[in-house]
Protein backbone atom coordinates (compact mmCIF):
# COMPACT_ATOMS: atom_id res chain seq x y z
CA UNK A 1 0.00 0.00 0.00
CA UNK A 2 1.90 3.13 -1.24
CA UNK A 3 2.45 6.40 1.43
CA UNK A 4 0.01 8.96 0.81
CA UNK A 5 1.42 12.46 -1.13
CA UNK A 6 0.92 14.22 1.77
CA UNK A 7 3.77 12.17 3.75
CA UNK A 8 6.28 12.45 1.05
CA UNK A 9 7.71 15.85 1.53
CA UNK A 10 9.27 16.90 4.39
CA UNK A 11 10.66 20.35 5.87
CA UNK A 12 14.09 21.07 4.60
CA UNK A 13 15.39 23.93 7.05
CA UNK A 14 18.53 24.07 5.65
CA UNK A 15 17.53 25.06 2.10
CA UNK A 16 14.35 27.51 4.30
CA UNK A 17 17.89 29.19 5.97
CA UNK A 18 19.74 29.89 2.59
CA UNK A 19 16.37 31.48 1.33
CA UNK A 20 15.83 33.26 4.20
CA UNK A 21 19.82 34.69 3.93
CA UNK A 22 18.83 35.54 0.14
CA UNK A 23 15.64 37.43 0.61
CA UNK A 24 17.52 39.05 3.32
CA UNK A 25 20.10 40.23 0.55
CA UNK A 26 17.72 40.93 -2.03
CA UNK A 27 16.31 43.87 0.05
CA UNK A 28 19.83 45.29 0.71
CA UNK A 29 21.07 44.72 -2.84
CA UNK A 30 22.41 47.94 -4.54
CA UNK A 31 19.87 49.73 -7.13
CA UNK A 32 21.47 49.55 -10.59
CA UNK A 33 23.60 46.41 -9.73
CA UNK A 34 21.28 43.75 -10.35
CA UNK A 35 21.79 43.63 -14.03
CA UNK A 36 25.84 42.68 -13.65
CA UNK A 37 25.41 40.49 -10.51
CA UNK A 38 22.43 38.22 -12.22
CA UNK A 39 24.16 34.68 -13.55
CA UNK A 40 24.14 34.66 -17.35
CA UNK A 41 23.26 30.98 -17.23
CA UNK A 42 20.20 30.97 -15.29
CA UNK A 43 18.86 34.71 -15.02
CA UNK A 44 19.31 34.10 -11.00
CA UNK A 45 20.69 36.86 -8.72
CA UNK A 46 24.54 35.66 -8.22
CA UNK A 47 24.52 34.95 -3.94
CA UNK A 48 27.68 33.19 -3.26
CA UNK A 49 31.00 31.95 -3.87
CA UNK A 50 32.97 28.78 -4.28
CA UNK A 51 36.16 28.61 -2.71
CA UNK A 52 37.35 25.33 -4.58
CA UNK A 53 36.44 26.42 -7.90
CA UNK A 54 36.72 30.61 -6.99
CA UNK A 55 33.91 31.17 -9.11
CA UNK A 56 30.38 32.91 -7.97
CA UNK A 57 27.20 31.33 -8.52
CA UNK A 58 23.55 31.68 -7.60
CA UNK A 59 21.04 29.38 -6.09
CA UNK A 60 20.48 26.97 -9.01
CA UNK A 61 24.87 27.10 -9.78
CA UNK A 62 24.76 26.32 -5.97
CA UNK A 63 22.62 23.34 -5.84
CA UNK A 64 24.27 21.93 -9.32
CA UNK A 65 25.66 18.43 -8.76
CA UNK A 66 29.81 19.61 -9.75
CA UNK A 67 29.67 22.08 -7.20
CA UNK A 68 27.96 19.55 -4.18
CA UNK A 69 30.91 18.58 -2.59
CA UNK A 70 32.54 22.06 -2.75
CA UNK A 71 32.92 25.11 0.10
CA UNK A 72 30.30 27.41 -0.48
CA UNK A 73 30.14 30.67 1.26
CA UNK A 74 27.59 33.84 0.80
CA UNK A 75 29.86 37.03 -1.66
CA UNK A 76 30.72 39.06 1.93
CA UNK A 77 31.39 36.08 3.59
CA UNK A 78 34.17 34.56 1.31
CA UNK A 79 35.16 38.32 0.51
CA UNK A 80 36.24 38.74 4.34
CA UNK A 81 39.35 36.60 4.58
CA UNK A 82 40.35 37.92 1.32
CA UNK A 83 39.93 41.31 2.04
CA UNK A 84 42.51 40.73 5.52
CA UNK A 85 44.62 39.64 3.15
CA UNK A 86 44.61 42.94 1.28
CA UNK A 87 45.30 44.48 3.97
CA UNK A 88 48.22 42.39 5.08
CA UNK A 89 49.91 43.10 1.32
CA UNK A 90 49.26 46.87 1.69
CA UNK A 91 50.96 46.85 4.83
CA UNK A 92 54.02 44.81 3.13
CA UNK A 93 54.07 47.17 0.14
CA UNK A 94 54.02 50.61 2.08
CA UNK A 95 56.59 49.18 4.43
CA UNK A 96 59.04 48.39 1.23
CA UNK A 97 58.34 51.88 -0.15
CA UNK A 98 59.64 53.21 3.14
CA UNK A 99 62.47 51.39 3.01
CA UNK A 100 63.35 52.45 -1.36
CA UNK A 101 62.59 56.21 0.03
CA UNK A 102 64.99 55.54 3.05
CA UNK A 103 67.65 54.10 0.83
CA UNK A 104 67.14 56.94 -1.73
CA UNK A 105 67.59 59.52 1.06
CA UNK A 106 70.46 57.73 2.71
CA UNK A 107 72.52 57.27 -0.96
CA UNK A 108 71.65 60.93 -2.28
CA UNK A 109 73.16 62.06 1.07
CA UNK A 110 76.07 59.78 0.36
CA UNK A 111 76.37 61.36 -3.65
CA UNK A 112 76.86 64.44 -1.55
CA UNK A 113 79.37 64.03 0.35
CA UNK A 114 81.39 62.97 -2.92
CA UNK A 115 80.52 65.45 -4.39
CA UNK A 116 82.16 67.74 -1.95
CA UNK A 117 85.14 65.38 -1.65
CA UNK A 118 86.20 66.10 -5.64
CA UNK A 119 85.93 69.44 -5.52
CA UNK A 120 87.98 69.60 -2.20
CA UNK A 121 90.33 67.43 -4.27
CA UNK A 122 90.24 69.48 -7.06
CA UNK A 123 91.32 72.95 -5.56
CA UNK A 124 94.26 70.47 -4.21
CA UNK A 125 95.40 69.49 -7.10
CA UNK A 126 95.17 72.91 -8.66
CA UNK A 127 97.58 74.64 -5.37
CA UNK A 128 100.11 71.64 -5.61
CA UNK A 129 100.84 72.42 -9.67
CA UNK A 130 100.52 76.52 -9.33
CA UNK A 131 104.32 77.02 -8.69
CA UNK A 132 105.57 73.86 -11.00
CA UNK A 133 107.42 74.16 -14.10
CA UNK A 134 105.35 73.08 -17.71
CA UNK A 135 105.64 69.37 -17.18
CA UNK A 136 103.50 69.40 -13.84
CA UNK A 137 101.03 72.01 -15.60
CA UNK A 138 100.70 69.50 -17.94
CA UNK A 139 99.99 66.98 -15.60
CA UNK A 140 97.63 68.99 -13.48
CA UNK A 141 95.59 69.11 -16.70
CA UNK A 142 95.00 65.81 -16.22
CA UNK A 143 94.03 65.40 -13.33
CA UNK A 144 91.65 67.85 -13.35
CA UNK A 145 90.12 66.00 -16.74
CA UNK A 146 90.27 62.67 -14.77
CA UNK A 147 88.59 64.53 -11.93
CA UNK A 148 85.95 66.34 -14.35
CA UNK A 149 85.46 62.30 -15.68
CA UNK A 150 84.74 61.34 -11.74
CA UNK A 151 82.24 64.18 -11.55
CA UNK A 152 80.54 63.00 -14.45
CA UNK A 153 80.49 59.24 -13.03
CA UNK A 154 79.40 60.37 -10.14
CA UNK A 155 76.29 61.75 -11.45
CA UNK A 156 75.80 59.57 -14.45
CA UNK A 157 75.15 56.90 -11.52
CA UNK A 158 72.67 59.34 -9.65
CA UNK A 159 70.91 60.22 -12.36
CA UNK A 160 70.61 55.84 -13.23
CA UNK A 161 69.57 55.14 -9.29
CA UNK A 162 66.94 58.19 -9.32
CA UNK A 163 65.61 56.63 -12.47
CA UNK A 164 65.48 53.00 -10.78
CA UNK A 165 64.15 54.61 -7.38
CA UNK A 166 61.92 56.12 -9.11
CA UNK A 167 60.42 53.05 -11.33
CA UNK A 168 60.10 51.29 -7.96
CA UNK A 169 58.52 53.70 -6.18
CA UNK A 170 56.12 54.15 -8.96
CA UNK A 171 55.64 50.88 -9.13
CA UNK A 172 54.93 49.91 -5.27
CA UNK A 173 52.77 52.78 -5.51
CA UNK A 174 50.23 51.66 -8.43
CA UNK A 175 49.97 48.13 -6.10
CA UNK A 176 48.93 49.64 -3.57
CA UNK A 177 46.86 52.07 -5.67
CA UNK A 178 45.32 48.81 -6.86
CA UNK A 179 44.75 47.13 -3.91
CA UNK A 180 43.55 50.34 -2.14
CA UNK A 181 40.63 50.65 -5.18
CA UNK A 182 39.70 46.99 -5.04
CA UNK A 183 39.35 46.86 -1.49
CA UNK A 184 36.84 48.97 -1.75
CA UNK A 185 34.50 47.24 -4.38
CA UNK A 186 32.00 44.86 -3.92
CA UNK A 187 32.24 41.43 -3.13
CA UNK A 188 31.71 40.47 -6.58
CA UNK A 189 34.41 42.59 -8.03
CA UNK A 190 36.78 42.38 -5.21
CA UNK A 191 36.69 38.47 -5.85
CA UNK A 192 37.49 38.55 -9.73
CA UNK A 193 41.18 37.36 -10.30
CA UNK A 194 41.51 38.08 -6.52
CA UNK A 195 44.44 35.08 -6.22
CA UNK A 196 46.47 36.35 -8.94
CA UNK A 197 46.52 39.70 -7.87
CA UNK A 198 47.72 38.67 -4.67
CA UNK A 199 49.85 36.51 -5.97
CA UNK A 200 51.46 39.75 -8.05
CA UNK A 201 52.13 41.28 -4.78
CA UNK A 202 52.93 39.09 -2.05
CA UNK A 203 55.80 38.37 -5.04
CA UNK A 204 57.04 41.74 -5.80
CA UNK A 205 60.13 42.63 -3.58
CA UNK A 206 61.77 46.07 -4.29
CA UNK A 207 65.73 46.21 -5.41
CA UNK A 208 67.77 47.88 -2.71
CA UNK A 209 70.36 49.47 -5.09
CA UNK A 210 73.50 51.56 -3.49
CA UNK A 211 73.96 55.21 -5.80
CA UNK A 212 77.52 54.73 -5.98
CA UNK A 213 79.56 51.40 -7.22
CA UNK A 214 82.24 50.75 -4.90
CA UNK A 215 84.46 50.52 -7.99
CA UNK A 216 84.17 54.39 -8.49
CA UNK A 217 84.29 55.03 -4.41
CA UNK A 218 87.83 53.27 -5.14
CA UNK A 219 88.86 55.34 -7.68
CA UNK A 220 87.75 58.19 -5.73
CA UNK A 221 89.54 57.36 -2.70
CA UNK A 222 92.76 55.95 -4.76
CA UNK A 223 93.13 59.51 -6.44
CA UNK A 224 95.19 61.22 -4.03
CA UNK A 225 98.15 58.74 -4.77
CA UNK A 226 98.20 59.29 -8.45
CA UNK A 227 98.63 63.74 -7.93
CA UNK A 228 101.07 63.83 -4.64
CA UNK A 229 104.02 61.41 -3.68
CA UNK A 230 102.70 58.84 -0.79
CA UNK A 231 104.49 59.83 1.94
CA UNK A 232 102.99 63.38 1.88
CA UNK A 233 99.46 61.98 1.55
CA UNK A 234 100.58 60.09 4.62
CA UNK A 235 101.71 62.70 6.66
CA UNK A 236 98.65 65.05 5.74
CA UNK A 237 95.47 62.24 7.12
CA UNK A 238 97.57 59.84 9.07
CA UNK A 239 95.56 59.89 12.18
CA UNK A 240 97.59 59.85 15.50
CA UNK A 241 96.54 57.18 17.68
CA UNK A 242 97.55 55.40 20.43
CA UNK A 243 95.95 51.97 22.41
CA UNK A 244 93.92 52.45 25.54
CA UNK A 245 94.96 50.30 28.25
CA UNK A 246 91.37 50.60 29.86
CA UNK A 247 90.02 48.68 26.96
CA UNK A 248 93.29 46.17 26.94
CA UNK A 249 92.38 42.23 27.11
CA UNK A 250 94.70 40.87 30.17
CA UNK A 251 96.42 38.45 27.67
CA UNK A 252 97.70 41.50 25.76
CA UNK A 253 101.10 43.41 26.32
CA UNK A 254 101.23 47.03 25.81
CA UNK A 255 104.02 48.70 25.39
CA UNK A 256 104.56 51.83 27.31
CA UNK A 257 103.97 54.43 24.80
CA UNK A 258 101.21 52.48 23.58
CA UNK A 259 102.03 52.24 20.04
CA UNK A 260 102.38 47.87 20.27
CA UNK A 261 100.98 44.90 21.25
CA UNK A 262 101.68 41.37 22.07
CA UNK A 263 99.76 38.35 22.56
CA UNK A 264 100.96 36.34 25.88
CA UNK A 265 99.20 33.17 28.02
CA UNK A 266 99.95 35.25 31.20
CA UNK A 267 96.93 37.19 32.44
CA UNK A 268 98.12 40.49 33.36
CA UNK A 269 96.57 41.75 36.46
CA UNK A 270 94.41 44.17 34.90
CA UNK A 271 91.36 45.53 36.74
CA UNK A 272 88.21 44.49 35.57
CA UNK A 273 86.30 47.57 34.29
CA UNK A 274 83.51 48.07 32.05
CA UNK A 275 85.52 49.12 28.99
CA UNK A 276 88.06 45.92 29.05
CA UNK A 277 87.37 43.04 26.97
CA UNK A 278 87.54 39.68 29.10
CA UNK A 279 86.32 37.16 26.54
CA UNK A 280 88.07 38.74 23.30
CA UNK A 281 91.54 39.14 23.04
CA UNK A 282 91.64 42.92 21.77
CA UNK A 283 92.00 46.68 22.50
CA UNK A 284 90.68 49.82 21.32
CA UNK A 285 92.23 52.50 20.45
CA UNK A 286 92.37 55.71 22.74
CA UNK A 287 90.45 57.59 20.27
CA UNK A 288 87.32 57.81 18.37
CA UNK A 289 85.91 59.64 15.58
CA UNK A 290 82.07 60.56 14.78
CA UNK A 291 83.27 62.41 11.30
CA UNK A 292 85.93 62.71 8.84
CA UNK A 293 88.62 60.67 6.74
CA UNK A 294 91.02 58.80 9.16
CA UNK A 295 93.99 56.65 8.08
CA UNK A 296 95.96 54.92 10.52
CA UNK A 297 99.07 51.99 9.15
CA UNK A 298 99.34 48.47 11.49
CA UNK A 299 102.71 46.55 11.54
CA UNK A 300 101.93 43.06 11.97
CA UNK A 301 104.49 40.34 13.05
CA UNK A 302 103.51 36.53 13.14
CA UNK A 303 106.50 34.70 12.42
CA UNK A 304 105.06 32.79 15.22
CA UNK A 305 102.06 31.84 14.00
CA UNK A 306 98.61 33.09 15.07
CA UNK A 307 96.61 35.94 13.87
CA UNK A 308 95.81 39.40 14.04
CA UNK A 309 92.62 41.42 13.58
CA UNK A 310 92.40 45.03 12.55
CA UNK A 311 89.43 47.35 11.65
CA UNK A 312 87.25 49.30 13.53
CA UNK A 313 84.18 49.06 16.04
CA UNK A 314 81.30 51.05 17.19
CA UNK A 315 81.37 52.53 20.28
CA UNK A 316 78.48 50.06 21.93
CA UNK A 317 80.84 47.06 21.01
CA UNK A 318 80.23 44.30 23.37
CA UNK A 319 82.86 44.26 26.13
CA UNK A 320 82.02 41.18 28.05
CA UNK A 321 81.50 37.56 27.04
CA UNK A 322 81.82 36.24 23.31
CA UNK A 323 82.10 38.82 20.72
CA UNK A 324 81.34 38.46 17.07
CA UNK A 325 83.56 39.57 14.36
CA UNK A 326 81.18 41.01 11.98
CA UNK A 327 79.33 43.84 10.50
CA UNK A 328 76.31 42.94 12.52
CA UNK A 329 78.02 43.25 15.69
CA UNK A 330 79.51 46.70 14.66
CA UNK A 331 82.48 45.38 13.65
CA UNK A 332 84.24 46.23 10.31
CA UNK A 333 87.88 44.24 10.06
CA UNK A 334 89.78 42.14 8.52
CA UNK A 335 92.11 39.10 10.09
CA UNK A 336 95.59 38.28 9.26
CA UNK A 337 96.68 35.04 9.86
CA UNK A 338 99.84 32.81 8.64
CA UNK A 339 99.26 32.32 4.79
CA UNK A 340 95.95 33.62 3.90
CA UNK A 341 93.48 37.10 5.04
CA UNK A 342 89.93 37.20 5.73
CA UNK A 343 87.20 39.54 5.91
CA UNK A 344 85.24 39.42 8.30
CA UNK A 345 81.64 39.93 7.20
CA UNK A 346 78.50 38.00 7.74
CA UNK A 347 80.11 35.36 6.79
CA UNK A 348 83.84 35.32 6.93
CA UNK A 349 85.93 35.48 3.25
CA UNK A 350 89.42 34.35 2.96
CA UNK A 351 90.62 36.76 0.01
CA UNK A 352 92.86 35.77 -3.04
CA UNK A 353 95.84 38.41 -2.79
CA UNK A 354 98.80 38.99 -4.54
CA UNK A 355 101.02 38.87 -1.30
CA UNK A 356 100.44 38.46 2.39
CA UNK A 357 100.13 42.13 3.77
CA UNK A 358 103.06 42.71 6.88
CA UNK A 359 102.01 46.33 6.90
CA UNK A 360 98.21 47.42 6.45
CA UNK A 361 96.74 51.03 6.19
CA UNK A 362 93.22 51.65 7.29
CA UNK A 363 91.14 54.03 6.35
CA UNK A 364 87.75 55.45 7.10
CA UNK A 365 85.32 57.56 5.44
CA UNK A 366 82.97 58.36 8.64
CA UNK A 367 80.10 60.24 6.19
CA UNK A 368 80.31 58.13 3.14
CA UNK A 369 80.65 54.85 5.10
CA UNK A 370 82.96 52.94 3.86
CA UNK A 371 86.06 51.30 5.64
CA UNK A 372 88.79 50.28 3.37
CA UNK A 373 92.36 48.07 3.99
CA UNK A 374 95.39 48.07 1.70
CA UNK A 375 98.45 46.75 1.82
CA UNK A 376 100.66 49.88 3.17
CA UNK A 377 103.98 48.57 1.29
CA UNK A 378 102.44 47.71 -2.25
CA UNK A 379 99.20 49.31 -2.03
CA UNK A 380 96.98 46.63 -3.61
CA UNK A 381 93.79 46.78 -2.43
CA UNK A 382 92.43 43.91 0.28
CA UNK A 383 88.90 44.83 1.03
CA UNK A 384 86.22 47.70 1.92
CA UNK A 385 83.20 47.71 4.08
CA UNK A 386 80.28 49.71 3.31
CA UNK A 387 78.17 50.79 6.33
CA UNK A 388 76.03 53.42 7.90
CA UNK A 389 77.72 54.82 10.65
CA UNK A 390 75.42 56.47 13.42
CA UNK A 391 77.54 56.49 16.50
CA UNK A 392 81.63 56.82 17.08
CA UNK A 393 83.69 54.36 16.06
CA UNK A 394 86.74 53.30 17.62
CA UNK A 395 90.12 51.27 15.53
CA UNK A 396 90.27 48.17 16.62
CA UNK A 397 92.95 45.33 17.04
CA UNK A 398 93.05 42.31 17.88
CA UNK A 399 95.76 39.35 18.61
CA UNK A 400 95.73 35.30 18.96
CA UNK A 401 98.80 32.88 19.11
CA UNK A 402 101.85 33.16 21.14
CA UNK A 403 104.57 35.74 20.02
CA UNK A 404 102.28 36.91 17.63
CA UNK A 405 102.44 41.24 17.51
CA UNK A 406 101.63 44.50 15.75
CA UNK A 407 102.85 47.85 15.65
CA UNK A 408 101.28 51.27 14.98
CA UNK A 409 103.16 53.80 12.53
CA UNK A 410 103.35 57.20 13.74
Amino acid sequence: MGASPERSFRPNWQLASVVENIERLRLVSTPGSEEEDVCREHGEKIYFFCEDDEVQLCVVCREAREHQAHTIRFLEAAAGPYREQIQKCLECLRKEREEIEEIQSRENQRIQVLLTQVATKRQKVISEFAHLSHFLAEQQSILLAQLERLDGEILKQRDEFDVLVAGEICRFSALIAELEEKSERQPRELLTDIRSTLIRCETRKCRKPEAVSLDLGQRIRDFPQQAIPLQREMKMFLAHICLDPQTSHPKLLLSEDHQRARFSYKWQNSPDTPQRFDRATCVLAHRGFTRGRHTWVVSVDLAHGGSCTVGVVSQDVRRKGELRLRPEEGVWAVRLAWGFVSALGSFPTRLALEEQPRQVQVSLDYEVGWVTFVNAVTQEPIYTFTASFTQKVFPFFGLWGRGSSFSLSS
